[in-house]
Order: C-alpha cells, then sequence, then structure tokens
C-alpha cells in the first residue's frame, strides 16, 4: 500500500512537472527553456527537478510522449462514443481539445522533434504518425458509412490536426474562451466533411 501510494506521488509530481514544461516549450521553444525555468514555475529546486529526468531533451521527450498518449485517449473514446465516422471526428475533436485546454493542460506542441536523439525522435515520429494513420481511419469510416464527403483523408487530417495541434500555442487559460473552442472548433474543423446528401442521392 505505501509503495503504490509513494509511486501515485511520484506520477502526480511528474505529470505537474510535464505540463510545466510543456508550458515553457510552447512558449519559449526549446533553446529558450531551461530546466530551470521549469523548476521556477513549479518553485521546485534543480536537484529536485533532476529526480525526474536527467536532461532537457529527456524532459521534452517526455512531454511528446505525453501528448501522444492523451490524444489517443481521446480518439479511443471518440470511437467507442460515436454511432458513424462524422460524429466519431467531431467527438475526437471535442475531447482533444478540452484536454488540451482543460486541467490536463496544457500539452507540448510537437514542434521540436528534430532536437531529440535519434531513439526518441523514432518513437516520436512512430506514435505521431500512428494518430494521424488512427483519425486518417475514421474518415475513412465516414466515407464508407456515408456520413463523411469523399475526400482525401491524408490531406483533410493534416489539415484538420494541424488546426488543433496549435492550441495550445495560443490559448493561456482563459476559462471562457476554453469552453468556446470545445464547443466550436468541431463544428467549423468538421463542417466541410458533412456529406452533401442531395448530391449523394443523384448519383446513388
Amino acid at each position: 500500500m505505501a509503495q503504490k501510494l509513494k509511486e501515485s506521488r511520484f506520477d502526480q509530481q511528474r505529470d505537474r512537472i510535464l505540463r510545466a514544461a510543456a508550458h515553457c516549450f510552447n512558449q519559449k521553444g526549446y533553446s529558450g527553456t531551461s530546466l530551470k525555468d521549469v523548476a521556477n514555475l513549479l518553485g521546485l529546486t534543480d536537484p529536485a527537478l533532476y529526480y525526474y529526468v536527467r536532461n532537457k531533451e529527456e524532459l521534452v521527450y517526455q512531454c511528446y510522449v505525453r501528448a501522444a498518449a492523451l490524444g489517443r485517449e481521446a480518439m479511443e473514446q471518440a470511437v467507442i462514443d460515436g454511432s458513424n465516422g462524422l460524429e466519431q471526428a467531431r467527438l475526437y475533436l471535442r475531447y482533444h481539445i478540452e484536454i488540451m485546454v482543460g486541467e490536463k493542460g496544457p500539452m507540448a506542441i510537437m514542434s521540436e522533434i528534430p532536437s531529440l536523439q535519434p531513439e526518441h525522435r523514432d518513437e516520436v515520429l512512430r506514435l505521431s504518425r500512428k494518430h494521424s494513420t488512427g483519425f486518417e481511419a475514421i474518415l475513412k469510416q465516414g466515407i464508407s458509412d456515408g456520413s463523411i464527403e469523399p475526400c482525401d483523408v491524408r490531406m483533410t487530417g493534416n489539415a484538420i490536426m494541424g488546426s488543433i495541434n496549435w492550441i495550445p500555442k495560443w490559448f493561456h487559460g482563459n476559462e471562457a474562451l476554453a469552453h468556446r473552442l470545445a464547443d466550436e472548433f468541431p463544428k467549423i474543423l468538421s463542417r466541410g466533411l458533412v456529406r452533401d446528401q442531395i448530391g449523394a442521392e443523384s448519383n446513388d
């Protein structure tokens, strides 16, 4: 029991560190952020921070792995909850945005992948591509079930994912804006996906 409690506290503090680091990296970039910046933001000493990460490269890598895990969590839930491809796409966007602007945010923008060590870079690229492939599968499902207009799923997926991935860059914690983002962005970004039923019927 004591060991589980210790692990829980470790995980909670580690998550606080990764959220603080994501904030710093999103605002200052990799080269402009130091471990001291992260420690100062949390009120920690440098040695306390080094208990969780060995260096800045490992810190940004862990931020990216966390971001990928949260995105995967949002997508898996959307696939479970959505009745068709279009609804799954909209729910994924909502769930992912809610994570970004909610208590689990901020998430790190994956803009510094070239700064990672080769093995970390390859792992993050693999996770990123897996996530993109998952969203493309949702689009394909929508095209198949008739809820989404036929489209180039790779191009469409990149356009939509690119729009939400940069939210942490300009969102700064306004609660009212957070609710608007979760409500409006999925509608805006999925509007072009909706199949024209009149046109579809005339083609059948």
